[in-house]
This record gives structure tokens, C-alpha cells and sequence, in this order.
């Protein structure tokens, strides 16, 4: 059989008809595409690190040091009494995780849109129906078509990103409260942004039997080891919990996201500081003509400028790479994600911009 052959008749439909999750190149470029916090550890902080993982076992599968990083993980996130905590590598794979346990007949999964692209993804993997619910123009849940959908559909799991991806911004928390109340199924809150966040779910999570909150290691500051965790009622989360493969997340990642944590005073001032340089690039755009840019409580800010195109070009030929997310959806015409950097970086990206309008 040919490789043509091969494709066709063994491999799904509508996987051939997808197109794959696209990660941008980014050599040579000032990298301001895809929300990683800029900042690396100390000279002496990676020393110590490097110490650490050159101690692991590489020879044993993970072990007890996974539950270890579990509870550091619930210490950190101050976890409610009651839940329990799966991990995943990255968030991507607890998205995935969580499609194949609902797989039940019919099942479906909604979201609002614009949003995070794999929530949609696995859904459509898993062979499951996805409800993709726009928001209002000016990016906030639409109350009405929202809770319409949920009626309609009865969907297995909502997700709501709080914050959205790529909008950035923090929803109605009385709208999100209808929703979950309205809500057949799982809701799942991913708060990957949390760092960066003038507020959390986690004071209200512990009020309903069904909701998931879900968060990553990779905006705190280590996008590179993957580590997603998930927390929720001890009971739901051990069902989902029975489709993760056994041995998910790596010693080395393991060991590298339990330092992290030990010092998470140190992420904590990186997190500071990327909030201070979010202020200063907002009121930058705010001088700019023709630019609107949204609030955000990311570390990524949304901008309308009157050509997407030129703008995205014209920035990358100054050494500047960011998202352009005008094809994402409608609502996105037009529209570039900036991810925040250093001040130097944000200086760059802020002259590149001007440049290029």
C-alpha cells in the first residue's frame, strides 16, 4: 500500500480535514506571541536548580515526588478542603483528559468564541460536538445566547476562561454565576492567566458540585516543563482522573515545578513587574492613532489596528513577533495579540508597532 493509500483509508477524516495546532517560528525574533513569562531565572537560581535535577532518578518512573508536587500545588493554590488535584502535561492534555471522560452518547462541550482554540480541538478529537457561542463585540459573554445554548444543547462540559484567550479580560462574574447555575454538566474554569488576574474563582469553586478549576505552571513562569493541574470535588476529579496515562508528567518536570514553588516569592515579583509593564504598554497604545486596545487582566493585551496584515508584517520585518488573531474569528477583524516582555522588549515591540501602522 502507498503512503496516499495509507493516509486515506487509515487515517480518520476528519482528521485530515484538521488543520494542526500552528506554532510560529520564532528564531531570531524578540517573542511576543504566545503569553511565556520573559524572565529567566538568576545565575545562581539555575545553578541551583541544575544541582537538583542532575540528582533525579531518570533510571525510575515517577513516583511519590508527584504527590509531593500535588500538595505543594493545593498549598499554593489554597485548594478547598474536600477537592483533590490531578495534574497534566500542560493544560492542553487535562482539555483532552476531560473530553474523553465525558464521552458519553450525545454529549457536546460549549464555549464562548472567541476563545482558547483546544477546547474546541478536543472536542472535535474525542468525536464530540462543540458549541461555539460568540460573545458581544465588546468581548463579554452574551448572557442570553449563552444560557440559550445550554438549554438547547445540554452540553457535557462548559468551559469559561477567566481570563479569556485572546481577548484578555475577566467576564461578569453575575453572568458566569448563571451559567454554572444553568449548567447540566461539568463547567470547567480555566484560570490560566491567574497570575496576572485582579481576581479568582477559587473563593467560590467550593459552591457547586460540578465545576472544575483548572490552572498551568506555564504563565507562572515555567511554560517549558508543562505542568497543568486541575482541582475539583475529590469524587469528580478521581473519575477523570482514571483516563490520564499513569506516568503524565516527568522527574525532571516534577522536580523543576517543586523548586519553582519554593520560590514562588521570585515568580510572584516577575508577575508584579509584567503587570507594571501591561499599564505602561496600555497607556502607549492609548497614544497611538488608530489603535484601541482592551483592558486586560493577562499578560497578553488585545489591539484593533486598521490593518492586521500590514501591521503583523511589518512588525515581524523589525524583529518583533506577535499574534496575529484577525482570522481567529469575526469578532477578532483586524485584531493583534501582544504578549507582554521585559520593559526592553515591550519598548521594542511598542516602536515596531508605531512603525508599522
Amino acid at each position: 500500500m502507498n503512503r496516499s493509500n495509507l493516509i486515506a483509508t487509515r487515517i480518520r477524516q476528519d482528521v485530515q480535514s484538521m488543520h494542526a495546532y500552528a506554532i510560529q517560528e520564532s528564531r531570531g525574533l524578540v517573542k511576543l506571541d504566545a503569553m511565556e513569562n520573559p524572565h529567566r531565572l538568576s545565575p545562581d537560581l539555575r545553578r541551583q536548580l541544575g544541582e537538583r535535577l542532575a540528582e533525579v532518578a531518570l533510571n525510575r518512573y515517577p513516583g511519590a515526588r508527584i504527590d509531593e508536587l500535588r500538595a505543594a500545588l493545593a498549598r499554593h493554590a489554597k485548594m478547598p478542603e474536600g477537592f483533590s488535584l490531578m495534574l497534566g502535561n500542560g493544560s492542553d492534555e487535562l482539555i483532552s483528559l476531560v473530553a474523553m471522560a465525558c464521552d458519553v452518547p450525545g454529549a457536546s462541550i460549549l464555549a464562548p468564541l472567541p476563545g482558547f482554540v483546544m477546547y474546541a480541538m478536543s472536542a472535535q478529537l474525542q468525536g464530540l460536538k462543540f458549541i461555539g457561542v460568540d460573545l458581544t463585540p465588546d468581548f463579554e459573554l452574551d448572557e442570553r445566547a449563552m444560557l440559550a445554548a445550554i438549554e438547547q444543547h445540554q452540553p457535557s462540559v462548559v468551559y469559561l476562561a477567566y481570563p479569556n484567550n485572546p481577548t484578555a479580560n475577566l467576564w461578569d462574574d453575575a453572568v458566569i454565576e448563571k451559567i454554572v447555575q444553568a449548567a447540566p454538566g461539568l463547567v470547567v474554569i480555566d484560570e490560566a492567566y491567574q497570575p496576572f488576574a485582579s481576581r479568582s474563582y477559587i473563593d467560590r469553586v467550593a459552591k457547586h458540585e460540578h465545576v472544575l478549576l483548572m490552572r498551568t505552571m506555564s504563565k507562572f513562569g515555567l511554560a517549558g516543563v508543562r505542568i497543568g493541574y486541575m482541582m475539583g470535588p475529590a469524587a469528580l476529579v478521581a473519575e477523570i482522573d482514571k483516563v490520564r496515562p499513569p506516568y503524565n508528567i516527568s522527574v525532571l518536570n516534577c522536580e523543576a515545578a517543586l523548586f519553582a514553588l519554593e520560590h514562588e516569592s521570585v515568580f510572584a515579583a516577575q508577575a508584579q513587574e509584567i503587570r507594571e509593564e501591561r499599564s505602561r504598554i496600555q497607556r502607549e497604545l492609548s497614544r497611538m492613532p488608530g489603535v484601541k486596545a482592551w483592558p486586560s487582566d493577562a499578560n497578553m493585551i488585545l489591539v484593533r489596528v486598521p490593518d492586521a496584515a500590514r501591521a503583523f508584517d511589518g512588525m515581524k520585518a523589525r524583529g518583533v513577533l506577535v499574534k496575529n488573531v484577525s482570522r481567529m474569528h469575526p469578532l477578532l477583524a483586524n485584531c493583534l495579540r501582544l504578549t507582554v516582555g521585559t520593559a526592553d522588549e515591550n519598548t521594542q515591540m511598542l516602536a515596531a508597532l508605531q512603525a508599522s501602522l
